[in-house]
């Protein structure tokens, strides 16, 4: 990080809009050069993610799950909010649990990413999750997840299927590469 940069100040945040899922902010601010600009925002949340990279009998488990925003089924890992009082491991355990039927005893961390932070606060914490075990938990899944198979040692053949394209899933597919080789 440049040590010369000094964050802007803040003068004043003002919540704009608000759903049962999202607030959104605006937010006066003054730059060191004294411009001043107001940016929107999503309310900073104090939950992360956990996106997780199943790995059992040498293939990806991955999910087909219905996304709302882009109004079709996006093929992905597993991925699921931080509980308040829960660690990344014991919520990345649970949502396995909730989403495939299996638990892992093995969980390795690789790399925490942030999604547009000009304009969320969020983190996704990527994980890969080896020596699975059958263990199912009731999700909040409003429909039955498929679950797919996918060959760990043509895992980058992922990125030619037209419905794997969520840039967090991307990201955990290469950082699994990355880590295998």
């Amino acid at each position: 990080m440049d040590n010369h940069l000094k964050k802007p100040k803040i003068y004043h945040v003002d919540i704009i809009a608000k759903s049962h899922l999202f607030t959104i902010e605006s937010v006066a601010l003054e730059f060191s050069n004294g411009v001043q600009r107001v940016y929107e925002r999503m309310k900073p949340s104090q939950r992360d993610v956990v996106m997780i990279v199943p790995i059992k009998n040498n293939q990806l488990l991955l999910i087909r799950e219905y996304s709302a925003g882009i109004e079709d089924y996006e093929l992905g890992f597993p991925k699921g909010l931080i509980n308040p009082n829960e660690g990344l491991i014991e919520a990345a355990n649970r949502e396995l649990m909730e989403e495939i039927g299996f638990g892992a005893q093995c969980i390795t961390f690789l790399k925490r990413l942030s999604m547009s932070p000009s304009y969320f606060s969020s983190t996704t914490n990527i994980v890969i999750a080896q020596e699975l075990y059958p263990n199912r938990l009731l999700g909040d899944e409003p429909e039955p997840l498929s679950v797919v198979q996918w060959p760990v040692h043509h895992m980058l053949k992922l990125l030619d299927e037209p419905d794997f394209c969520e840039a967090r899933n991307v990201s955990a597919l290469f950082l699994t590469h990355a880590y295998f080789n």
